[in-house]
């Protein structure tokens, strides 16, 4: 098959993009699953919660500004078609100068802090973006962007158990991740959650699993049915939204699995604020 070229600064072009309108634009699914939210929280003070983080959205997307203050660490997953050639730079230069770009021209905040325990420096610019990259067959580069808050970032949490506490312990592990997050990721939040693989695999793959769209169930039935599990529980802790109380406390649970060694079972849980801002594109573009 002939290889297919796809330009770095095409590259770049298209991320600094990606950054302005994933924190410009809550997409589709997420406003359907907070108006959904809306309509089935009882609690008066969770539902006027729910109708400000609303607002918040429209405004932002009729103003063409941030959702949220903390415009986040801008996590990039690409995947790369086997048969795709970057010409005229490097991959990662080119994403992190889209970062740079778009941030920029957004007027995005810049979190990142060049070295992370001594001088805090901010780096002023948001670079450099957490890059995670997957080879797949095809000619096509699909790059999603999510920009991720630091108060969400900082409830997430690695398990690993015993094989023997199974099911019932990856749930209440799970349960008790959410419980002890309380407020602080910002509820109504979107819980993924990665199990298997290693440490460092199950906390990608509950990362991952937040980019899927909300309510979505996994192809495994296992998956899907510890996913409907997890979300009642999760919902039964009556944090509600903003950490005031109520009925939702989670607008969906998405649940990712990989195969494991038989001494291990890791667990791994990643939590999304309300303002789950994601966007993507594919490259080249069709027509």
């Amino acid at each position: 098959m002939k290889m297919k070229s796809i330009r770095a600064k095409n590259i770049t072009e298209t991320v600094a993009r990606l950054c302005r309108e994933a924190n410009y634009f809550l997409p589709d699914d997420v406003v359907k699953a907070l108006k959904q939210a809306l309509k089935n929280e009882e609690s008066p003070l969770g539902k006027q919660t729910l109708q400000q983080i609303l607002d918040n959205a429209r405004l932002a997307k009729e103003e063409g500004m941030a959702v949220c203050q903390d415009c986040g660490t801008a996590v990039v997953f690409l995947e790369l078609g086997q048969d795709v050639h970057i010409t005229g730079g490097d991959l990662y230069e080119a994403v992190n100068a889209g970062v740079r770009r778009g941030y920029e021209q957004g007027y995005l905040r810049k979190s990142m802090s060049q070295r992370p325990y001594s001088v805090r420096t901010n780096t002023g610019d948001n670079t450099p973006a957490v890059i995670h990259t997957d080879i797949t067959r095809g000619d096509k580069l699909k790059i999603m962007l999510m920009p991720k808050g630091g108060g969400s970032e900082n409830m997430t949490r690695l398990f690993m158990l015993n094989p023997g506490e199974s099911r019932k312990g990856i749930i209440e592990a799970v349960v008790r991740a959410v419980e002890s997050a309380g407020s602080n990721p910002c509820p109504p939040v979107i819980v993924g959650v990665g199990i298997g693989g290693t440490a460092e695999k199950a906390m990608y793959l509950a990362k991952k699993a937040t980019l899927r769209t909300l309510g979505s169930k996994n192809a495994d039935k296992d998956d899907a049915a510890l996913e409907k599990e997890l979300l009642e529980r999760i919902n039964s802790l009556g944090i509600g939204p903003g950490g005031f109380g109520g009925r939702i406390t989670s607008l969906a649970v998405h649940v990712e699995s990989f195969p494991s060694h038989i001494a291990s079972l890791p667990v791994a849980v990643s939590l999304q604020c309300h303002a789950l801002r994601r966007k993507e594109a594919v490259l080249p573009e069709e027509g």
